[in-house]
């Protein structure tokens, strides 16, 4: 559970007005002061009419920031626009109850006051107890049952984490009260309001961190490699393509107004941009969404001329693949509905492939129908087998930064539930844990070659569900402007880079590897990742404790003088 260090606290009494306070924790070991603070509004009015917002910060005061979709409304600020004003504390039924939390089979039971807040469940063990407060980001919640029995009743929450909880409670109002106070704070769809725009963590600025992995970083790298490639900036108010970010780097011979014709021959305006160079070959990876060729066989000539551009700026008798991540069956039924795959003769110099690429050295494009899942996750997995620097901790934060927040990947859909949420809408989908799982993979096939271990893909997994920090939320950059959230929430990777939380995140016997690391996929060596779903439910195993052994050892050697090679927090312009 990642450390709090201020938690709001609504109460509400009979005939009282209701309060809020701000409860000062410590790293985890102390609960240090209560203070009060004035009641407050979370709420009110927006400017723009189209739906409330904070209005010291609302996203329509600069009149440069795009307008917000009534898709766009729902989702970021909620589905039901109100002017009167709302406070959590509207949403709590009752304030706090005896408890007993069951953990799991590995913690013991805590018994005490067990309390909701707009963003969290406390439970204080009271002060002659040796337990620290145990906290839950309620936002960590996948589903609840409730049980009641006599006079007392029970709650199970089932956590994104894969945690299940089990809270015994005193009396079966309470039970009811706090099990519908928990569903109401838990499923609220607003950005704005949820916990990361709250968060203010010792020893973090607002702003840190967010300019660790801005796309002109990796053009600088590929303009050091090759000057066939701009970054281009057509897409800067989001009116081109909506999921990708202001600034896209494109092949050098192609222009704005063609790159704009491009957009609208893509599926969400997602035409082809580069997304890794490969320096040795002289080879590039690219990703878009599919053509909307249709069932006429429409053509676009900008986007013929922006592949062929693609091959006359690699290396001399480059070819090209277009991998489609879609079967060629649901590729052809695609055609029916407006989409479809590139014509042979329209693309010369590219074929077309349903199935994953020998190792040959030639331009690649990835794409399925919108580009924004399976699509991400090729191009990611093949930068981190082909691309060292994406195997140290900084560039894996960079990868995961560059291909999947800034690409357009829609976490607040896909990440709204976990394994246990009883409703399945159709647009929420594992895609990045699944990303994750393969990355453990290879991590456990080439133990020496990652400078992180698995911690640090535990956390992502985490943070990506639920978090007190902004880097998932939303599920593109022009969403994440119009909520202010780059200026208003902290970077997870400021919190993630901090000393204290190295040694969890990093692989003591980490050593640079210079080639590539080509994994098996052979089922045999396909495993369990016991670490993420069983973690709850089983002790550790033995290479767990053989893992804090070894990072002993190494803690020994530095200790010694003998410091092990690492590569810096930030990669190198």
């Amino acid at each position: 559970m990642s450390q709090i260090d201020e938690i709001e606290i609504s109460f509400t009494g009979s005939g009282r007005r209701p309060r809020s306070e701000v409860l000062a924790a410590g790293g985890g070991n102390s609960c240090e002061t209560v203070r009060s603070l004035p009641p407050r509004g979370l709420l009110n009015s927006c400017p723009a009419g189209v739906a409330s917002c904070p209005a010291s910060s609302c996203p329509f005061r600069s009149p440069r920031s795009p307008r917000l979709t009534l898709r766009e409304s729902v989702l970021l600020l909620g589905p039901r626009p109100t002017t009167d004003g709302m406070e959590f504390s509207e949403l709590i039924r009752t304030g706090r109850a005896q408890a007993k939390l069951l953990r799991g089979p590995e913690a013991p039971p805590l018994r005490g006051t067990l309390c909701v807040t707009g963003h969290h469940l406390l439970l204080s063990p009271g002060p002659q107890a040796t337990s620290d407060l145990w906290l839950l980001l309620l936002r960590r919640v996948d589903s609840i049952e409730k049980r009641v029995s006599g006079d007392s009743g029970t709650i199970t929450l089932r956590c994104k984490d894969l945690r299940v909880l089990q809270l015994d409670i005193e009396g079966v109002e309470a039970t009811l009260d706090i099990a519908r106070s928990i569903e109401a704070l838990s499923s609220l769809e607003s950005v704005i309001t949820s916990f990361p725009f709250f968060y203010r963590p010792k020893g973090l600025r607002l702003g840190d961190a967010w300019h660790f992995h801005p796309p002109e970083r990796y053009y600088k790298r590929v303009a050091r490699e090759t000057n066939a490639w701009r970054l281009s900036e057509v897409n800067g108010d989001f009116s081109l393509c909506p999921s990708y970010p202001r600034a896209v780097i494109v092949p050098r011979a192609v222009d704005d107004d063609a790159l704009a014709r491009c957009a609208r021959f893509r599926q969400g305006g997602r035409f082809p941009v580069l997304s890794y160079h490969h320096a040795p070959s002289g080879t590039v990876l690219l990703r878009s969404s599919q053509p909307l060729t249709g069932p006429q066989k429409r053509r676009c000539a900008e986007d013929e001329e922006l592949l062929r551009a693609v091959l006359a700026g690699a290396r001399p008798g480059a070819r090209g693949f277009v991998l489609d991540t879609r079967s060629a069956q649901a590729a052809k039924q695609a055609r029916v509905t407006g989409g479809g795959t590139e014509a042979k003769a329209a693309y010369p110099g590219w074929k077309r492939l349903h199935w994953p690429l020998e190792r040959e050295g030639a331009c690649v494009l990835v794409h399925g129908a919108e580009g924004t899942d399976s699509t991400l996750l090729v191009t990611s997995l093949a930068q981190l087998i082909l691309d060292p620097s994406s195997q140290t901790i900084a560039g894996f934060q960079e990868l995961v930064e560059r291909e999947w927040i800034q690409a357009g990947h829609p976490f607040q859909l896909h990440c709204a539930h976990s394994a246990f949420s009883h409703a399945r809408p159709k647009h929420e989908a594992p895609t990045f844990l699944l990303f994750l799982d393969c990355v453990w993979q290879l991590g456990r096939q080439f133990p020496l070659s990652l400078e992180f271990g698995e911690g640090l893909l535990l956390a992502l997994f985490e943070h990506a569900y639920a978090s007190p920090f902004g880097t998932f939320l939303c599920s593109s950059e022009k969403e994440r402007c119009l909520c202010e959230v780059r200026t208003r929430t902290h970077s997870l990777w400021s919190g993630l880079n901090q000393p204290k939380e190295q040694r969890k995140l990093r692989n003591p016997l980490y050593v640079p590897n210079p080639l590539a690391i080509w994994p098996s996929v052979e089922l045999q060596t396909l495993r369990l990742w016991q670490g993420l779903f069983l973690r709850w439910i089983r002790p550790p195993e033995p290479s767990e404790v053989a893992w804090e052994k070894v990072w002993q050892i190494v803690t020994d050697k530095k200790t010694e003088g003998c410091e092990p090679t690492v590569s810096a927090s930030e990669p190198q312009l």
